[in-house]
């Protein structure tokens, strides 16, 4: 029988949150400088590179690809010929790696986990506890496979149960264009098929953690029912012209993995959990020789891209922008932003809803007469940074606090994905602007951050309203003034142009 001690295990699963918090999994970046050369969309284009070029910065730096750090997942498959040295629960030590990792002062992780989620959801200020499956197999050692799953793309997961004979690639079909672009394409499709509800969740989940090699099994042809539905969904998704961050183009999706399980004859249960832009998950195996040994990935591996965001992009100076300015910026356009932005999420809204409703003052500092806000909840900052990775938060979120917002005089406002047709409607009415920065790419918009300060609600963490001193931050038109959305326009006109191509 071998033994793995605690601290091995504990150790593993700390040192494994660090790793992927900025190294991608190769394959996934392989597969992702594939997409960017074939793309033809440039909006989604520069998205994409946008995307790569945070990914190497982020290897570089040993700092977060993402703003979003995850709520932990873990698949711990236990040999029964092996077992751990402790009498604690497993759970108990899966917890403690993870608190060592995101409380870590040299690379910091973002603490996003809530206690009573149905009520006062108060941060737990270490990312525990984690989702964790055990299960036991043959064998003398441990298989770990851990996650961090951003909140964004987690959002997007979807459940049916259908009927024995309905068809699984019409509803994936279906239900994609509907799950809007907050889950950060391009990425992979998780689906699981069968078993009961749940089961086919955790398949959908446990599908993720396995490698990019969609254009190895095109190659090779598919040998089972699930091979051939893993390359029908991925053509067929990509038809579908929602390309990068929903801006339209060639590539959706980097791979459909598929993992099945028998069910009830008279059930069909099919889940669809996305993977972002910011695929973070690595393996190991604990055989009682010590924890786990990650090896570095080469940054040879990384493609070398030079981003070109100045060339053509209109500069943007936010101490003199003007609603009249605002009228002239054109859907798809590459604006450069920089001056002084105001930041708020989900519970500083909450909270100045509140406010204003008591007929109170909002806080000093907090004014959005003529000013842009950001969604977004930063990494806290090491050594000299000013903020740690600050990457944009989906958008449609907010929509409801839209109304409220923008009658406190506000010009714009800067997040990522869509927004809903009601509040495309509030940004024409107040010819005020939607500006999507890139998700996926947090370190890299954290370069342009050059000052930042906390100005109200220090006690949300994360989530408190800052505000950042930027010079040229890269955002794009998402909707103008006239209420033209790209993430509507962008998407027909490449399912169109890709349809016209295939006939």
């Amino acid at each position: 029988m071998k033994i793995v001690t605690e601290s091995d295990f504990i150790t593993s699963i700390a040192d494994a949150l660090h790793f992927i918090s900025y190294y991608h999994p190769l394959d996934f970046i392989q597969a992702m400088h594939k997409a960017y050369v074939a793309e033809e969309s440039k909006s989604a284009k520069d998205a994409i590179a946008q995307i790569l070029v945070n990914s190497r910065m982020s290897a570089e730096g040993h700092r977060p690809l993402c703003q979003d750090t995850g709520i932990v997942v873990g698949f711990v498959k236990i040999g029964t010929e092996v077992r751990i040295d402790s009498r604690k629960p497993l759970q108990d030590l899966f917890d403690e790696g993870i608190r060592r990792a995101y409380k870590s002062e040299s690379n910091p992780l973002r603490a996003s986990i809530v206690s009573d989620p149905a009520g006062k959801r108060k941060n737990t200020k270490d990312n525990t506890p984690g989702v964790l499956h055990v299960e036991f197999v043959p064998g003398d050692k441990i298989e770990v496979s851990i996650a961090a799953k951003g909140g964004g793309s987690e959002n997007k997961a979807k459940l049916e149960m259908l009927n024995p004979n309905d068809d699984i690639v019409g509803w994936v079909l279906e239900t994609v264009p509907h799950m809007g672009a907050g889950w950060c394409p391009p990425g992979v499709l998780g689906i699981g098929i069968g078993g009961s509800a749940e089961k086919a969740m955790i398949l959908a989940k446990e599908s993720l953690m396995a490698p990019v090699d969609i254009h190895e099994l095109k190659a090779r042809g598919p040998k089972t029912r699930a091979e051939e539905l893993r390359l029908e969904i991925f053509e067929k998704v990509n038809q579908l012209g929602i390309g990068a961050q929903g801006l339209g183009g060639l590539s959706t999706v980097l791979d459909v993995k598929v993992l099945e399980y028998p069910t009830h004859a008279a059930s069909l249960p099919v889940a669809m959990i996305p993977n972002c832009a910011a695929t973070r998950h690595v393996h190991f195996e604990l055989d009682g020789t010590g924890p786990a040994h990650l090896v570095p990935p080469s940054l040879d591996q990384w493609p070398k891209i030079e981003l070109s965001l100045g060339s053509g992009a209109r500069r943007l100076d936010l101490s003199k922008t003007s609603r009249d300015e605002i009228a002239t910026l054109k859907p798809g356009e590459t604006v450069l932003l920089s001056g002084k932005i105001l930041t708020g999420r989900d519970a500083a809204h909450k909270r100045i809803a509140d406010i204003l409703a008591r007929g109170e003052k909002l806080p000093d500092g907090v004014d959005f007469n003529n000013r842009f806000i950001y969604y977004v909840g930063p990494v806290d900052p090491v050594g000299g940074e000013v903020v740690g990775p600050a990457g944009p938060t989906t958008a449609t979120r907010m929509d409801k606090y839209t109304e409220m917002m923008l009658e406190t005089g506000l010009l714009g406002m800067i997040g990522k994905a869509e927004r809903g047709p009601e509040t495309v409607d509030l940004i024409k009415k107040h010819k005020a602007v939607y500006l999507m920065a890139v998700g996926g790419a947090a370190y890299l918009v954290s370069k342009a951050i050059t000052a930042s300060r906390v100005v109200a609600f220090a006690d949300l963490g994360m989530e408190a309203i800052y505000e950042f001193e930027v010079k040229d931050m890269p955002v794009t038109v998402a909707v103008d003034s006239k209420g033209i959305s790209v993430h509507e326009v962008g998407p027909k006109e490449w399912r169109s142009k890709i349809l016209k191509v295939l006939g």
